[in-house]
């Protein structure tokens, strides 16, 4: 099947699922987390991927005060990130950011800066110079903001952005933000994204000599 072929000005990534895979050390978490709520944990984790962690507990306890999301939220935060422990980078991950040096692309988290940071070395990635964590934005994904921010940090428009997402949460905020999206594996192959891969070998970047992005997708 041959490529299909996008272009942009920009790249916006998410991090969790998209470049790291971190899902032993989300589970391990939210496992506890739930349990502790009472709740069941295989459902708890339908509803994380991609939110910010006291969106995930607003949406699983909507009667409970939102300060002690947001106070549980911290707690859980520090926990993940002193927990690394099988956090790998995705399938071609390292070649894929590689091939973006010098070309404009962000980082648009819902993990705050410590825990990018962490994530992002212990996957032995190299950390983008733009980057949103989640203290930079009001709202989690699906909200928009974090995109929409990360375009203008870059300069571009929303329009000549790609987004890279793995989440429900992630691509929503993606088609929100009026940019195309890039699933990438399982979790993003049912959301009908712009173009899907199973992973970042499916991918090749090539700089056009006018300042575009022309990204190929191999569909497989």
């Amino acid at each position: 099947m041959p490529a299909t072929v996008l272009e942009a000005r920009a790249l916006l990534l998410d991090m969790d699922g998209t470049l790291v895979n971190s899902d032993a050390v989300v589970e391990r978490c939210w496992h506890r987390w739930a349990l502790a709520q009472g709740l069941d944990p295989v459902a708890a984790l339908k509803v994380v991927h991609g939110r910010q962690g006291y969106a995930t507990m607003a949406a699983l306890l909507p009667d409970r005060p939102m300060e002690q999301n947001y106070a549980e939220n911290r707690i859980m935060l520090a926990e993940e990130t002193a927990d690394t422990d099988g956090v790998v980078p995705i399938g071609g991950a390292p070649a894929f950011m590689a091939s973006l040096t010098g070309l404009p692309h962000a980082l648009v988290t819902s993990a705050d800066e410590a825990l990018a940071q962490a994530r992002m070395t212990a996957a032995a990635l190299p950390m983008p110079e733009t980057r949103v964590t989640a203290e930079m934005v009001g709202a989690s994904k699906p909200d928009p903001e974090g995109f929409l921010k990360g375009a203008a940090e870059l300069g571009f428009a929303p329009a000549d952005c790609i987004v890279f997402e793995d989440s429900e949460a992630g691509i929503a905020a993606g088609r929100a933000a009026g940019m195309r999206v890039v699933g990438v594996g399982p979790r993003a192959a049912v959301l009908s994204p712009d173009a899907h891969v199973e992973d970042l070998t499916q991918l090749r970047v090539e700089a056009g000599t006018d300042g575009s992005i022309r990204l190929h997708v191999d569909a497989g």
